[in-house]
């Protein structure tokens, strides 16, 4: 539905592994609670060079928004269906963490259903160019 950006409030060994690109959103949700937006699943692979000062690579990680923008998506994901999803982590010019988050809504069994024939379609398709050479 929309996109807004976020800071990320992290511990000294993520940076560093953040800079390495050692991160994976895959999993990664955000949710509203007690007025703050919090990052789960997000995982940040450990530094190797931290020693015994290292972080746990999918702790719950506080993101960084106005008062308003949260009050906004708090309401906008109190309604059915709404989720925060994270599309991208980056650094901006002044070397500040950043997250891009989606307001997004889930599929309708519709939708899902529509996207599984679709992807039988696409390999049948591939099926019968393979067959035809051979």
């Amino acid at each position: 539905m929309e996109t807004m950006e976020a800071g990320i409030a992290l511990q000294g060994s993520e940076v560093k592994s953040l800079r390495l690109g050692r991160a994976n959103l895959r999993d990664g949700y955000a949710r509203v609670e007690n007025g703050e937006v919090i990052l789960y699943n997000m995982h940040i692979s450990p530094y190797d060079k931290a020693s015994h000062y290292n972080h746990e690579p999918k702790r719950p990680r506080k993101l960084l928004l106005h008062k308003r923008e949260i009050s906004r998506l708090a309401g906008a994901v109190g309604e059915k269906g709404y989720t925060l999803i994270p599309l991208k982590t980056y650094f901006t010019q002044k070397g500040l963490a950043k997250v891009e988050l989606a307001l997004a809504r889930g599929k309708r069994k519709y939708d899902k259903r529509e996207a599984l024939a679709r992807r039988d379609a696409q390999r049948e398709m591939a099926r019968a160019l393979k067959e035809k050479y051979r």
